[in-house]
């Protein structure tokens, strides 16, 4: 798996890369890169220091709203800003993981949800998110005022460039003394006690590392868009990056990117999916897809929990196990 991923992984850079070039909208694969290091950051959660966080949400959400703020009302730049939202998703994740990390199992996910929900509710009372409205306008500005960011093709290196430096750092997390710590407590953590580890200050970094990537991928995604609006912040995005680790594999550092592009995709591209089959087949019922968006996705999450239990990456990787001679 080291050879192919060293194979596969510069392929999917050069991809990247080149798709501009290909045809591809640089917004949406923008879009696409943000919700992909924010499951990559939530992944470095639960896939490898076993905690289950229904509050992530919170993060990318108030991250978002923060460093929208800070460049439209405070005149930070883009660097600044992303500083600013990587920051608050740091604190908010130190305060979360320090009460929710008293508790175990359900009850851990369900402080954190709460937790969440209390920032939802700020963020709709505030005045500076807009409310229902969002916070919006918010302007792109000049990287260390040389790049302008208004032009989407600089724009998009950038994100990529932030987004590849981010995945690479959950790397070298996870490949760190401080990552085999974080599996042994998920494996078992009574034998890490033993063993005279302070579990719950490990449970707390890693935290505040998710909730602080998390809080950049908000960040990023209010730059690259222009506006930061309540669904970042509500508890159904939470249970959409949950969605897509479990898809693209729980565990592996390549299932959350390969979960993310499915469910992005299939919220955006599926209309268009469906009147592509409406005209092939000439069944007229296929034109309402784009409006089940929900449907699908929950159906396609069951028939990866029935029939893929490791994701789509994690049996990828058990089939290349059981090929290994």
């Amino acid at each position: 798996m080291k050879k192919l991923s060293l194979v596969l992984y510069p392929l999917l850079l050069a991809g990247l890369l080149l798709a501009p070039f290909l045809g591809a909208y640089p917004v949406f694969v923008m879009k696409l890169l943000c919700f992909a290091l924010f499951a990559a950051a939530f992944n470095l959660l639960l896939g490898f220091a076993g905690l289950l966080s229904f509050g992530h949400a919170a993060f990318l959400g108030c991250s978002a709203y923060v460093a929208g703020q800070a460049m439209k009302a405070w005149g930070l730049t883009p660097e600044l800003g992303l500083v600013a939202g990587t920051l608050t998703g740091a604190l908010l994740g130190w305060v979360f993981g320090s009460l929710a990390i008293r508790r175990q199992g359900i009850y851990f996910a369900m402080i954190t949800l709460a937790l969440a929900q209390m920032m939802f509710f700020v963020a709709l009372q505030a005045r500076f998110t807009g409310g229902e409205d969002g916070l919006q306008g918010v302007p792109r500005g000049k990287l260390f005022g040389l790049v302008d960011l208004s032009d989407d093709l600089s724009m998009y290196y950038v994100a990529l460039a932030v987004c590849v430096l981010a995945f690479l750092l959950i790397v070298r997390t996870v490949h760190s003394p401080f990552g085999q710590v974080l599996k042994g407590i998920k494996e078992n953590e009574p034998r890490a006690l033993s063993l005279g580890y302070d579990v719950s200050r490990f449970k707390l970094l890693a935290f505040v590392i998710s909730a602080a990537l998390s809080g950049l991928a908000g960040s990023l995604k209010t730059l690259v868009l222009g506006f930061a609006t309540l669904s970042d912040v509500h508890w159904t995005a939470s249970g959409q990056v949950v969605l897509m680790t479990l898809v693209g594999g729980l565990g592996t550092l390549s299932g959350p990117l390969v979960g993310s592009a499915v469910v992005v995709l299939l919220e955006n591209k599926l209309g268009e999916f469906g009147s592509l089959l409406a005209r092939l087949t000439s069944i007229e019922w296929f034109n309402t897809l784009g409006e089940s968006v929900t449907m699908v996705t929950g159906l396609i999450f069951v028939v990866c929990v029935l029939a893929f239990r490791k994701g789509i990456m994690g049996e990828v990787v058990a089939f290349m196990a059981r090929r290994r001679p």
